[in-house]
């Protein structure tokens, strides 16, 4: 496996849940559904922006209860302003529907930087989409 520990999966989808657990163990990651699981436990944290109606929300829940893991935000049109909020949030957004195998390479890039279990993120990824479009302040 590509991870010691888990990534959390945080959706209301039990479709996108199913699909992004197969995909994923696909690819040597081990996903575990987030809601049941203390976060802290995680390797990395993979939010949809629909979950709870606000994904983001629910992460900067989670980081002020002092968890620093990675985090990835799925979400669909990204706007600007949740751009921000994510970057502020130390989270890396991927845009859906999800393409060719994106999430797997934010997942590789973050399991590659020497910091990623301690909570460091690295201030770009490998794919198509760093933490906030290039021209964006």
């Amino acid at each position: 496996m590509r991870a010691t520990s888990s990534i959390l999966l945080f959706t209301d989808d039990a479709g996108v849940l199913s699909s992004l657990e197969f995909a994923l163990s696909l690819n040597g990651f081990m996903v575990v559904e987030g809601s049941s699981v203390d976060p802290s436990t995680a390797a990395v944290l993979v939010i949809d922006q629909s979950c709870r109606g606000d994904g983001l929300a629910l992460l900067e829940t989670i980081r002020a209860s002092g968890c620093a893991k990675p985090a990835v935000l799925l979400a669909t049109n990204p706007t600007r302003a949740l751009r921000l909020r994510a970057a502020a949030a130390d989270a890396i957004v991927v845009e859906k529907p999800l393409l060719d195998d994106e999430l797997t390479r934010v997942l590789d890039s973050i399991f590659d930087f020497p910091g990623a279990r301690s909570g460091a993120m690295p201030t770009e990824t490998t794919g198509a989409h760093p933490r906030l479009p290039d021209g964006a302040e």
